[in-house]
């Protein structure tokens, strides 16, 4: 499926994957950032943090594709996954038009 791999936990995957999702407005707000990190730790947080900061959005995507099928997510576990996004988009209160689409991509590649 994916050419890029990755060595991460599932932790660390759910990092990235709150983080970029995050990003999808191109802004991650203080309540976003406090919301991941009730999910992970500090540390995974910053390292995970970085290493986003390094990829463009082709490797994003491949590295997500990459996690989703080498964790075999069961349906409950990828329910929670799209609820612990729900979760960080009403973070900040509200939902736009860019996290909304995040959300539905995010459904589509889980479902």
């Amino acid at each position: 499926m994916s050419e890029i791999t990755t060595d991460w936990t599932k932790q660390e995957f759910k990092a990235y994957l709150l983080s970029y999702c995050a990003k999808s407005n191109f802004f991650e707000s203080d309540e976003e950032k406090k919301e991941i990190l009730n999910l992970v730790s500090n540390e995974t947080y910053d390292k995970i943090h970085k290493e986003l900061g390094r990829d463009n959005d082709y490797q994003s995507v491949q590295k997500i594709l990459h996690n989703l099928e080498k964790f075999n997510y069961s349906k409950d576990e990828l329910n929670r996954l799209v609820e612990d996004v729900q979760r960080l988009f009403m973070a900040d209160g509200t939902i736009d038009l860019l996290e909304t689409n995040m959300l539905s991509a995010l459904k589509r590649l889980v479902s």
